[in-house]
């Protein structure tokens, strides 16, 4: 069990009298919004195949959420274990829309949208995928209101505490890419205790961009090439790709280049992200809200990506 503590305040009106019929709030009467929605992330998690329990504390704020986190979960017939891409990508986004439209707070879209993402983490640990590297919150992000930025790094952290120990336990992984300076002292701490705590994990590596842009990737990526030349420990001459890439943050993996790019939400575009790494890679998008991308739209994507060839520039 984790719990997160909400940092904007949480309305505290109650929802009475409404029909047992009704498809925005049914049989939710006396409860507050956020109570709401999270009883209606829990019930949309449970249909979609894991236990979740989700509720508000009216006294403090504080959600909890327990789940069967890291159940393995079977590989679907329809997908051949030996076309599994070894490193997925995956843009999260349409969290703020998914909220919009059930008449909640964009906090609330974030919240649900963790759910989403613990999902997918299973199912890539549960099939074989040794790499997931998700965008959590572009250097972009940071032109947004201060009260989002500072909740969904109040999340980032929550989650990461909350699952630490579970990864390490499981033999996962835990990288964190992007420019982090100007993190809370208290979230760049808890980064490098979660990727100290679980370096030596071989089974599954999850890679958490936050802070971070492809373009920042590349420009920090020359400037180590140029402090090399500059104090002789590299000539002119031999810089190449291999060069480059090896100075890239992706460089904290086996397998720095996604075989899989899913981006959600209906956006067809990369957004600034992993700009060197997707050279070669398949996109997938999907029109799905984030919060609403489950086990049958990830499922779908890894099913395109091996009906694929892949014939960077040559030919079969």
């Amino acid at each position: 069990m984790f719990s997160l503590r909400l940092p904007i305040p949480l309305e505290k009106t109650l929802i009475t009298s409404l029909p047992k019929t009704s498809t925005t709030y049914s049989a939710y009467s006396g409860m507050t919004r956020f109570q709401v929605c999270h009883r209606y992330l829990s019930n949309s998690i449970t249909k979609r195949g894991t236990s979740v329990v989700a509720f508000q504390d009216e006294a403090d704020g504080e959600i909890f959420v327990d789940e069967d986190f890291l159940e393995v979960d079977p590989l679907p017939v329809e997908l051949q274990p030996e076309l599994m891409p070894k490193h997925v990508a995956v843009i999260m986004d349409g969290n703020g829309r998914w909220a919009k439209m059930k008449g909640l707070p964009t906090s609330a879209g974030h919240v649900a949208g963790t759910q989403s993402f613990k999902w997918i983490v299973k199912l890539c640990y549960s099939w074989g995928i040794k790499v997931l590297t998700v965008f959590a919150f572009s250097m972009d992000n940071w032109i947004r209101p201060k009260v989002e930025t500072e909740f969904l790094l109040n999340l980032f952290e929550r989650s990461i505490l909350s699952q630490v120990e579970e990864c390490k336990r499981k033999g996962i992984q835990i990288s964190v890419i992007g420019d982090t300076s100007k993190l809370p002292k208290s979230l760049k701490s808890m980064i490098a205790n979660a990727e100290e705590t679980t370096k030596e994990n071989p089974k599954f590596q999850l890679i958490l961009a936050v802070s971070y842009s492809g373009k920042y990737d590349v420009v920090q990526a020359c400037k180590s090439v140029a402090k090399k030349v500059q104090d002789g420990l590299l000539h002119l001459e031999e810089i190449n790709e291999n060069i480059i890439e090896k100075e890239l943050e992706t460089n904290c993996t086996e397998f720095p280049y996604p075989d899989l790019l899913i981006r959600t939400s209906g956006e067809l575009r990369v957004s600034n992200f992993l700009l060197w790494q997707l050279a070669y890679t398949e996109f997938f998008f999907n029109k799905k809200l984030w919060p609403d991308f489950g086990k049958d739209e990830f499922v779908e994507a890894l099913s395109s990506f091996q009906n694929r060839q892949r014939r960077y520039g040559g030919r079969h």
